[in-house]
């Protein structure tokens, strides 16, 4: 059966890869949550200063429930913070709280490959919804060669596949706006900002890992298709 090909170990690094970073930002995480900040100002509290500073005044910061959870949705403009984030001071919860407020920075300065990944994400969505039963039931009733069923599946996963690579300059970008802001604001010293850089380094770990996968799933695909020539 296909399902036990050999293209199957093509996943293995990025898989291996994929659990190292859930570790990592797992325990980096806690490590840095038991630290506060000698400001002591809640996560909640440095998000809405640094917005209103940046003349970004109209996002809301709002609570949701589960753990590491927070987002920033440009739709509603609510930057939203989990309940193990909201009101902690620790430098692990400053620092998510500054990436997030990062992405509405970027959302409300136009910054390109923020508008570019948005643009995309309908087609990104579909495409990882779809791309991979189009292309097994080609892949299944085909024996002549490659079926257009097939060729949508990876025209549709390649969609998906952009949108995990733009994804990257778009978290980095984020990362490096809360490192700036939490140092020149005075939200952290020197030795404390280290933490926070640690915290988002794990954090960018995880995109990474996600865009490996997905890139080796393409070149999966792409290699049982030429399989049916």
């Amino acid at each position: 059966m296909f399902f036990w090909d050999y293209t199957f170990f093509l996943l293995i690094p990025p898989l291996i890869l994929a659990l190292y970073a859930q570790q990592k930002v797992k325990s980096t995480f806690q490590r840095f949550s038991r630290v506060m900040a000698s400001s002591r100002q809640s996560a909640a509290e440095v998000a809405r200063s640094i917005l209103d500073e940046a003349g970004v005044g109209e996002v809301r910061v709002e609570k949701v429930p589960g753990h590491l959870t927070d987002h920033y949705d440009p739709r509603k403009k609510a930057l939203r913070l989990s309940e193990s984030v909201y009101s902690s001071s620790s430098l692990a919860a400053l620092g998510v709280a500054a990436h997030e407020a990062g992405h509405a920075i970027q959302h409300h300065q136009g910054y390109a490959p923020l508008y570019l990944r948005n643009a995309i994400y309908p087609v990104a969505n579909l495409g990882s919804s779809l791309a991979f039963p189009l292309f097994f039931i080609g892949f299944l009733f085909s024996s002549q060669g490659p079926s257009i069923l097939m060729d949508l599946g990876i025209l549709l996963f390649t969609g998906a596949v952009a949108f995990s690579v733009i994804t990257l300059p778009v978290e980095f970008n984020a990362s490096n706006r809360a490192l700036k802001i939490l140092h020149q604001g005075g939200y952290l010293r020197d030795k404390e900002l280290q933490g926070a850089k640690q915290v988002l380094k794990a954090a960018a770990l995880t995109y990474v890992a996600a865009t490996a996968m997905a890139i080796m799933q393409l070149v999966r695909l792409l290699l049982l298709r030429e399989s049916r020539r």
